[in-house]
Parts: C-alpha cells; structure tokens; sequence
C-alpha cells in the first residue's frame, strides 16, 4: 500500500501541474480522488474486509458521474465523505493521517 499511496501522491501532483500548463492550449487534465468505490479493487487488493470498504463504497457509476459534471477541475473529489475526509486531513497532524489510514486498511 505504501507504494500505492506514494504513486497517487505523484500523479496528483504531476497532474495538477499539467493542468495549469496546459491552461488555456484546449487539452484539459483533472485528476479524479474518488476515495472507496465498489468495483473490483477492493477483492484485487485484499481489502474487502477492511474498514475503509465496510464503511461503504460509491459505485462506480456515481463516481463516473460526479467526474464528469467537474471534468474541467483540476482535482475532482466526489462524495460527501471523500471531500471531508480530505478537508480533515489538511487540517490534522500527518501522525494523526497516518494512523487513521492504517486504521481504516485494518
């Protein structure tokens, strides 16, 4: 998981960074966070079982959805849940992020 999260890291970054230099040139990047959602990555990753999905996933469809009524942002966040959690996150220490994310893949 330690790969995977580093690996989103990356891309969000690197994708926020095309968005802006491609303003304006008529290619547009968003970067979609869609947090749990119900398809076949969680039996894939082993983490059926976990928190994060017990707790409830979007399906796929509203995820696809939201992405595409925000296709011009450069970071799209569907769900309620998922936006909040993010917000709590930039205002929690990274200890406090780092053991919740570990709690929530237990």
């Amino acid at each position: 998981m330690a790969i995977y999260y580093a690996t989103k890291a990356f891309v969000l970054s690197f994708s926020e960074a095309l968005h802006e230099e491609l303003r304006g040139s008529g290619v547009a990047v968003s970067t979609l966070c869609p947090g749990a959602t119900a398809s076949e990555f969680a039996a894939e990753a082993n983490m059926t079982d976990s928190r994060l999905f017990k707790a409830g996933a979007m399906s796929a469809e509203a995820v696809v959805n939201r992405a595409l009524a925000r296709r011009r942002s450069a970071i799209v966040i569907p769900g309620l849940r998922n936006r909040l959690m993010v917000w709590l996150g930039k205002l929690s220490p990274r200890l406090i992020n780092r053991r919740i994310a570990g709690w929530l893949q237990a």
